[in-house]
């Protein structure tokens, strides 16, 4: 006869198959749900100065500045199997040798309704979401972004000290679905069934101007008077 240890390794044994086959399917749902996220992204203003970036940095060096304005739609990306999704921009540029650099300048996290307990917000805001979830399995207006002028939340800075006038930028806009059973997905390049690639979510090339120093604005400063005398 099998002892009462063998027994619940037993018990034990299938519940862990039943969770696990239960937890794949679960996860398996998510590939029947239809991904179109799409955005628009732009530059609204674009510094580059010298100082500390951080309040932790040990010497000055030059960082860029970059305000931008954004509309998406990543309303597609909630299912009931979304437990919170990680949105992330970022400053995508080409260096000496075809190095690739990209560096994150705002990020967000959106929740789902069923998670909103989760989030870290004040009361107020809190309020605001279980009023849009009252009697939603999904708020509409989850995953739907409009951003102007937004200020970034990092500055962008490189090894080398050096950034100014930085050629072909690009903003990307980037999510990342994080499921409450299931592996994390991010943004794809290529469609994949019923999940599509990002629509847009890509900005014009532009380049970082020159650095901005007291020199630069005493002779603009100097020009500008100049033009405002009468001859």
């Amino acid at each position: 006869m099998h002892s009462s240890f063998t027994r619940l390794q037993n018990v034990f044994g299938f519940f862990t198959t039943v969770a696990f086959v239960l937890g794949a399917f679960i996860a398996a749902t998510d590939l029947g749900s239809a991904r179109s996220p799409s955005g628009v992204i732009k530059t609204d203003n674009i510094q580059v100065v010298k100082g500390r970036p951080h309040y932790y940095s040990s010497k000055k060096e030059e960082y860029a500045i970059i305000r931008f304005s954004l509309e998406a739609d990543l309303s597609s990306l909630f299912t009931w199997n979304t437990k919170q999704l990680f949105v992330y921009v970022t400053a995508d540029w080409t260096g000496p040798g075809n190095t690739n650099n990209s560096a994150v300048i705002w990020d967000s996290i959106i929740t789902n309704p069923s998670a909103d307990h989760l989030q870290n917000i004040g009361p107020v805001a809190m309020k605001k979401l279980k009023r849009s979830a009252e009697g939603k399995s999904i708020a509409p207006d989850r995953g739907i972004l409009k951003l102007k002028n937004q200020k970034p939340k990092y500055q962008i800075t490189h090894p080398s000290g050096k950034i100014a006038e930085t050629a072909n930028v690009t903003l990307k806009l980037h999510y990342n679905v994080q499921p409450w059973v299931g592996l994390l997905t991010w943004d794809m390049d290529k469609s994949f069934g019923m999940w599509n690639a990002m629509s847009g979510g890509v900005s014009n090339l532009f380049t970082l101007p020159a650095l901005k120093s007291k020199d630069n604005k005493d002779k603009n400063a100097a020009k500008n008077k100049t033009k405002g005398k009468k001859p």
